[in-house]
């Protein structure tokens, strides 16, 4: 029991009292790690058709005509070998090697000129993830030959694989998604790179979308050139769908709720079965106890996160801590409840006016549209 809860007097309403998030370090095993290269759970059911682009925006319509282009053309026993058209229609057709290199087989094949790859660029709340993750099931495989993952959910399997088993394993896959490619770590960016090289060679198709470099990000909301650079002579094998657009979490829906009483979250996390509830200063200690890699583990089986004494972070870490744990709390649906202050609050101002500004608004955005979702556990406390 949380030490708010043990104050509060209050009695489990739910079949179990609120679990904490502060008592649980989980340990995820490397081949858990490839299984779970798939889209989250909030993606699970999105495809093309259920992406509502903006009227006012044709690079949302755009984007989906040459998505869905793209996933057609990725059909066959590989990417390399398999359509008779290349990617975007920029293929010649099938030519007199293709025989010969099906029978040499993926690791001896060679990928074709011209983009083996597309680059999803806007800002956040576009629909760059939906669409990515629509291109993972638009695509014409079993799941196990096609990957989904953030950049850091990549850098966290080649650390736990190596780099030539991570080559070794991802090669035979017909594509590679990567969501919010982090333009911010010159190192891991360089790692990276040169693993989307090696897969490019062995005929992985490739799509991405990414964040924005530190001191960039008053320049405009957009990464290609950035991200065009930063991958290295990759940039060939891409083409850019630059995607314009507001961030749809806050277009036409009602403002955040403002934050609860203790009393209340508490309340609602006794009435909830599958809540945590956790003081969040004790909580931020705990995220730097547990890898972030392990960060979608440590929310297993939650209906619902319950927080309270919400307040600003402390530093620059553990803000990017906070950041990571609301991108796998969004990605699995997770409703957000908490007492303090407001989520827009969380972040410092030279925090938000410095190099990583994009990941504290994606953090404050998700953990808004969460709090919404949150409300309805109070109302049916």
């Amino acid at each position: 029991m949380s030490s708010s809860s043990a104050a509060s007097g209050i009695s489990p309403i739910a079949d179990a009292a609120p679990v904490s998030l502060c008592a649980r370090e989980p340990h995820v095993p490397a081949d858990r790690l490839v299984a779970e290269m798939v889209p989250p759970p909030r993606f699970d059911s999105v495809r093309f058709s259920t992406y509502i682009p903006d009227p006012n925006q044709p690079s949302q319509f755009e984007a989906v005509k040459v998505l869905e282009g793209f996933a057609g053309g990725l059909g066959g026993a590989h990417a390399v070998t398999g359509g008779k058209r290349g990617f975007f229609g920029f293929g010649k057709g099938k030519d007199k090697s293709t025989d010969k290199k099906k029978a040499k087989g993926a690791k001896g094949a060679k990928a074709p000129a011209g983009p083996r790859g597309v680059y999803l660029d806007g800002g956040y709340g576009v629909g760059k993830t939906h669409l990515l993750a629509s291109l993972w099931h638009a695509t014409p495989a079993e799941p196990s030959l096609k990957a989904f993952g953030t950049f850091v959910e990549l850098t966290n399997l080649v650390g736990a694989l190596g780099f030539q088993q991570t080559v070794q394993t991802l090669s035979n896959h017909r594509l590679l998604c990567i969501d919010e490619f982090e333009l911010d770590d010159p190192g891991d960016t360089v790692l990276v790179s040169s693993l989307l090289r090696k897969l490019v060679d062995a005929g992985v198709a490739l799509a991405a979308t990414s964040n924005t470099l530190p001191g960039k990000l008053g320049e405009g909301r957009f990464a290609a050139v950035d991200f065009l650079r930063e991958i290295q002579g990759l940039s060939a094998h891409f083409r850019t769908l630059r995607i314009d657009g507001e961030d749809y979490r806050h277009r036409g829906l009602p403002e955040a709720p403002a934050p609860y009483s203790e009393e209340q979250v508490t309340k609602a996390a006794y009435a909830t079965a599958g809540a945590s509830l956790d003081d969040f200063p004790q909580m931020l200690e705990h995220l730097a106890r547990v890898h972030p890699s392990r960060y979608g583990a440590l929310t297993d089986g939650l209906n619902a996160v319950c927080l309270t004494d919400v307040r600003p972070v402390p530093d620059q870490s553990t803000a990017l801590r906070l950041v990571v744990l609301a991108d796998r709390l969004y990605d699995r649906e997770v409703p957000v409840l908490a007492s303090g202050l407001p989520f827009d609050q969380l972040f410092s101002e030279d925090m938000l006016n410095g190099g990583y500004r994009k990941k504290y608004f994606r953090a404050i955005s998700r953990l808004t549209a969460l709090a919404r979702d949150g409300k309805r556990l109070v109302e049916s406390a």
